[in-house]
């Protein structure tokens, strides 16, 4: 913690603003449904909702990829366990409702993968899924949209960069439909989170 949040973060950004954490719930089984700008995200989001702040951890699901090698070290030493989003095992659906169960604070890029670019935000359904099913049996979760921003696409040393959370979602049904609905108002919420981050590093969305 002290590597990540005291020295890489508050050395390599000039800036960091956190916003509306007001919406970040303190206690209960959490999903933070980020948008995935850079690999920075993975420190930005402890710093922004982790144990200082909230009194857990995050607890990262990441592809299967991104856990090889160095990397995957590291991201195991910070929380993270690997899951394919395309074809999620039973294993890792468990285990992810297991540590929502505790009320535990589960990380999951809907997105699946980094994007740089201002496309509209599209999403898995796996982050959908999973709520879906918690809730069915018997784990109400809070899924709260998350937008991050920096001061380029790209970050560079003496960026800006922000966070900012939108009011928690509750899933509700079951089945392919209300999964794809629970996605569409996910989305929305993605959209607007991610807008007010980026009008905080000074690059707002431009309106299609």
């Amino acid at each position: 913690m002290v590597l990540t949040q005291d020295v890489a973060l508050q050395g390599y950004f000039r800036r960091i603003e956190v916003l509306n954490h007001h919406h970040l719930p303190r206690e209960g089984p959490v999903l933070l449904a980020p948008t995935h700008r850079a690999r920075w995200d993975a420190l930005l989001l402890p710093h922004a909702a982790g144990r200082r702040v909230t009194g857990r951890d995050c607890r990262f699901m990441v592809t299967k990829d991104e856990m090889q090698g160095v990397q995957g070290w590291f991201l195991h030493r910070l929380g993270c366990f690997p899951v394919d989003q395309g074809r999620p095992t039973l294993a890792s659906l468990r285990y992810a409702i297991d540590l929502l169960e505790a009320g535990e604070q589960l990380v999951v890029f809907p997105e699946g993968c980094i994007r740089r670019d201002d496309s509209p935000i599209r999403l898995h359904q796996g982050l959908a899924r999973l709520a879906l099913l918690a809730l069915g049996q018997g784990v109400p979760v809070s899924v709260v949209p998350v937008g991050i921003a920096y001061g380029h696409s790209r970050p560079r040393l003496g960026d800006a960069a922000a966070v900012s959370f939108s009011e928690p979602l509750r899933p509700e049904g079951q089945g392919r439909d209300a999964a794809r609905l629970f996605n569409q108002q996910l989305m929305a919420a993605m959209q607007s989170a991610e807008q007010a981050a980026r009008e905080a590093v000074g690059r707002p969305l431009q309106s299609p």
